[in-house]
């Protein structure tokens, strides 16, 4: 099996990353059709951090960093490094250390379907890390993999430049060529939830503000006052 560690990878336009992070995971989830979501088992290490980014991705084996050490040297300010195993791993992979590898090129944040640890000085320096477990084993360097291929990240397929979206909700991986039309179909849903927020606000139910009662009356829900 070839392994490679491929250079250049397209990026999307800097505007339209920065409208996906404002919009967040969950309603670029929606304006995207609910496509491109990474299974809830990756999950933040910290609290109230929102970055989207292009993905610099890493093949590795299950317990080798390798191939993160070499990844590191493709990262450009502003990725996101999207760390992926050929089996299931939930080694620590990642720490301080290369974190702070990675903070130095202006790496915007890791997402990581394995482990990570030294999650104590994860978070006092302030590297954003979505992973899907905390875990202190240690890894080895020995095996072969690759940077900047496809790679399945929590059941979602991440491709090198995709745009990824991480927040409190979880991780989005979005094709670049859909990043313009999902960021327009993103604000359009903030200004309408916005104007629902008030109208939920000022006391009207979402029964009503929905129009769920017909739908409820259909389904065969009776309003009693008491059971018999």
């Amino acid at each position: 099996m070839a392994h490679f560690v491929v250079r250049e990878i397209d990026r999307a336009d800097p505007a339209v990353m920065a409208a996906l992070r404002h919009a967040g995971v969950a309603t670029v989830h929606e304006a995207a059709g609910r496509t491109g979501l990474l299974g809830p088992g990756i999950r933040p290490v910290q609290d109230g951090t929102r970055i989207a980014g292009p993905a610099v991705t890493v093949s590795c084996p299950p317990g080798d960093n390798l191939m993160v050490h070499a990844a590191v040297e493709m990262v450009a300010p502003g990725d996101v490094l999207v760390v992926t195993t050929t089996s299931r791993s939930t080694d620590g992979m990642v720490g301080e250390l290369i974190a702070t590898s990675l903070a130095h090129r202006g790496c915007a944040g890791l997402v990581i379907d394995a482990g990570v640890r030294d999650v104590a000085d994860l978070r006092a320096m302030g590297f954003p890390v979505w992973s899907r477990a905390v875990h202190a084993q240690g890894t080895v360097k020995a095996g072969p993999g690759s940077v900047n291929v496809p790679v399945v990240a929590a059941g979602q397929i991440v491709r090198p430049g995709d745009i990824v979206v991480a927040d409190d909700d979880g991780v989005l991986a979005l094709p670049i060529a859909l990043g313009e039309a999902v960021a327009a179909a993103a604000a359009q849903r903030l200004a309408t939830e916005e104007a629902k927020r008030q109208t939920l606000a000022d006391g009207t139910l979402g029964v009503d503000l929905y129009g769920l009662r017909p739908l409820l009356a259909k389904l065969g829900v009776e309003y009693v006052d008491r059971l018999p």
